[in-house]
């Protein structure tokens, strides 16, 4: 019997959604949240072993206090493979 999984495009955009949401979550001004969408990319993308979840990574640009220097920072999302449900948002060390 065979499971079918989500799309690597249906995961991407699922953990996408949920990275969205959160910052609507956490009251982002439109400017500052549409900032940070423009600077939203996909950097990795992996089904696990037992192909049960998608690992997506994210990683945007964030400025200092000033806007002068920024450094990027990256996270790592669980999706459920059958579902498309996001199970975990992690900070990805570099």
């Amino acid at each position: 019997m065979s499971t079918t999984i989500l799309s690597v495009k249906d995961a991407v955009q699922a953990a996408i959604k949920y990275f969205n949401e959160l910052q609507n979550i956490i009251g982002l001004s439109s400017f500052n949240q549409n900032k940070l969408n423009q600077d939203l990319r996909l950097e990795e993308v992996e089904l696990s072993d037992d192909r049960s979840q998608w690992l997506v990574t994210l990683g945007y640009n964030i400025s200092d206090n000033l806007g002068i220097r920024s450094s990027r920072e990256y996270k790592i999302f669980t999706v459920d493979a059958a579902s498309g449900e996001v199970k975990s948002m992690k900070i990805r060390e570099v």
